[in-house]
């Protein structure tokens, strides 16, 4: 059975979130994921629709700021969505073996660099 899905979502958040927990099953910490990316999936329709109506470009021909911010939720869509690690295409055929297939599994992301050079 699929996850409840969150309250608030819209049509492009709610087409993801069935789909996603349509096919797999995730941990907690997964749908947290989800639900961003969810949300995220929303503010980029919202987004791309304002930018079909206004155009690109402002009047006096600057980029839209619609436009700016569209490309900064696709990053964090982006990014959200690798962090589900969602196959493409088929989950190497092992539904119905052991229930509806998981998510890839590979390591943990990087942690944070120290910087060299500073004083100690």
């Amino acid at each position: 059975m699929a996850d409840a899905e969150p309250a608030g979502l819209g049509d492009v958040g709610r087409r993801l979130w069935r789909s996603v927990t349509g096919d797999y099953v995730l941990d907690e910490h997964e749908l947290i994921l989800l639900e961003q990316a969810a949300r995220v999936a929303d503010v980029c329709a919202a987004l791309n629709e304002s930018v079909a109506t206004l155009g690109l470009t402002t009047e006096d021909g600057r980029i839209r700021p619609e436009l700016i911010e569209l490309r900064q939720e696709r990053i964090l869509f982006a990014r959200l969505a690798s962090a589900l690690r969602v196959p493409l295409g088929d989950a190497d055929g092992d539904e119905g073996k052991n229930g509806p297939p998981r998510l890839q599994r590979r390591g943990a992301p990087r942690g944070v660099y120290a910087l060299h050079g500073g004083a100690s």
